[in-house]
């Protein structure tokens, strides 16, 4: 079964492309490469069991096991020694990619209070966005009875866009719930 997200690229995005973005080539056009989350979790260096939380939720939001991540400096302030597990990520590429996507759009943002959109300038200038989320309490697949710490997660969409402009138009074509950038001006 493909994914709905996936279908809709290969059946009205892409052809959608060349009068938005200017390139005519079909391999030539912007596409997802990868939806990278991340989880760091400050509270580790005191207590094990909140990255182990942080490492279950973050498998039962993203249907595959994290990695566990490690410091690459020791930092006295925050009683930090290199080596030691400090976060969790996953990368996700091909189908679970498309259905992340799918629920975080439809299901997940919806559901952040006070949501009006998310910030279009939020760009790196090669066309790869990143968000921010306080909470991961949002995502349907948590028991909020069993994750009851809120935990604040980083989700990088990656592309093969040349450009932040391509990148938007093709985030936006996904249904990427952008703010309203004409209301500011």
């Amino acid at each position: 079964m493909i994914p709905r997200l996936k279908q809709k690229y290969r059946d009205e995005i892409l052809p959608a492309l060349p009068e938005k973005i200017g390139r005519k080539n079909v391999l030539a056009q912007p596409k997802m490469e990868k939806i990278v989350i991340n989880m760091g979790v400050g509270e580790a260096v005191q207590d094990k069991k909140h990255l182990a939380d942080a490492v279950e939720a973050l498998g039962l939001i993203a249907g595959q096991k994290p990695v566990i991540t490690k410091a690459r400096k020791s930092i006295a302030n925050f009683r930090l020694r290199e080596g030691q597990s400090i976060g969790c990520k996953v990368t996700l590429r091909g189908d679970r990619m498309y259905e992340f996507m799918d629920r975080l759009f439809a299901l997940v943002l919806p559901r952040v209070r006070d949501f009006r959109g998310v910030s279009f300038k939020a760009f790196d200038g090669r066309g790869n966005y990143s968000l921010g989320l306080n909470e991961y309490g949002v995502f349907p697949e948590l028991n909020p009875d069993k994750f009851t710490r809120s935990q604040g997660m980083n989700i990088v969409f990656v592309t093969t866009a040349e450009t932040d402009d391509e990148g938007r138009e093709l985030l936006r074509q996904f249904g990427m719930p952008f703010k309203d950038q004409t209301a500011k001006a």
